[in-house]
């Protein structure tokens, strides 16, 4: 395993991080609460076995049960060697001291008195303005810091770069952030102008999303046309991601022990300046050619599920994404086997309240019912 200086806090950590975001479930969703404990935990301390030091989790992750799952895997030991992450529900919280309550039932289901990487998970603009400064929660993060409660504070992120570098700025106690960035969504929310604006500030920056919810795991046809053969579709986005020399580490959610080894193996190999400049041009052709085929931006993290009228809204936009390379009629078969099909949706915008893409599924689900159903 690789380390790298984290920012300006003094940790070293692996260049791979465990997401406990994916793991593995009963029924086979990433989101599901079914969660295969005893498997779960194989990987993940196979995972710390093997170099891996950070494990990240969050309040609502598998319906509030990956905590539980991450403090069983951390006992016995295992915390002892790992930086512990994991993230508050700041939509939940209505008043100061909510902060405090949510804190203190995460550390009850992690088994642990800290946790060493504590966020404000999944800020906006309107989740900045309503909740933290409404609410005053970067000095509750201070006050958790002083008891001893969390060692680091920072924040994920999902909005466009301005509010990104506003956030920073406001704050000058971040210790870390968390941002989506992978060799498409260069100049998407944060970005490559947030990344290096973050890591001039000293803030370590962890990298979410580096497979673009498993977009860029199997390539689409015309994107692998673009990257020679000889590396995985996996590899070629992690080492855009671990060429940069202001990316701390990058998170990938581990749901099976052919995963965990092979990211152990990518990861083994990483370095800063890995990626040879002639093969730099590369990235961008394949951004050019995903960008014609993309048609929702959705990354399948479930945030949006599950919905009151019974819409797989993740599967929905999957099928319709497919649309661009396999077309309507190959693609309607994947669709037909969907239970809740985008004609459900009676767009009430719960969704879109959740959506950290920010997807107007609202609009969007007439619009797919209506493809499907033509002829």
């Amino acid at each position: 395993m690789q380390y790298r200086k984290f920012g300006n806090t003094g940790c070293e950590i692996s260049a791979l991080g465990f997401g406990a975001m994916r793991l593995p479930s009963w029924d086979g969703q990433p989101a599901s609460p079914n969660v295969k404990e005893e498997e779960a935990i194989h990987l993940i301390r196979y995972a710390i076995d093997h170099g891996v030091n950070y494990v990240d989790t969050a309040y609502p992750y598998h319906g509030g049960q990956s905590e539980y799952v991450v403090g069983k895997a951390l006992a016995d030991g295992y915390r002892d060697k790992t930086y512990l992450a994991t993230k508050s529900p700041v939509w939940k919280l209505e008043k100061p001291e909510d902060f405090d309550t949510c804190l203190d039932e995460q550390l009850a289901k992690l088994q642990t008195d800290h946790v060493d990487f504590y966020l404000l998970h999944a800020l906006s603009r309107d989740r900045w303005e309503d909740k933290v400064k409404k609410l005053d929660l970067c000095e509750r993060m201070r006050a958790a810091k002083k008891a001893g409660k969390i060692r680091f504070m920072g924040f994920s992120f999902h909005d466009d770069v301005s509010v990104f570098k506003e956030i920073i700025d406001s704050c000058p106690d971040w210790d870390f952030c968390q941002i989506q960035h992978n060799y498409i969504d260069t100049h998407n929310q944060a970005g490559n102008e947030g990344l290096a604006y973050a890591a001039s500030k000293g803030l370590g920056v962890i990298i979410m999303e580096p497979l673009l919810g498993g977009k860029l795991a199997t390539a689409p046809a015309q994107v692998a046309k673009v990257l020679p053969e000889g590396r995985s579709a996996v590899k070629w986005a992690f080492d855009y991601l671990w060429d940069k020399p202001e990316v701390g580490f990058l998170l990938s959610g581990m749901g099976s022990m052919e995963m965990v080894k092979e990211n152990i193996a990518y990861a083994d190999e990483s370095h800063i300046d890995m990626v040879p400049a002639e093969e730099r041009p590369l990235y961008e052709k394949a951004r050019e050619v995903f960008q014609t085929m993309a048609i929702v931006p959705c990354t399948k993290c479930s945030y949006c599920m599950p919905c009151p009228f019974g819409v797989d809204i993740p599967a929905v936009y999957d099928a319709y994404n497919k649309t661009a390379s396999l077309g309507l009629k190959k693609a309607r078969p994947i669709y037909e086997e969907i239970a809740g099909k985008a004609d459900l949706c009676r767009k009430c915008g719960a969704c879109e309240k959740q959506c950290p893409q920010h997807i107007r599924s609202t609009e969007l689900m007439e619009q797919i019912a209506g493809a499907f159903a033509a002829e």
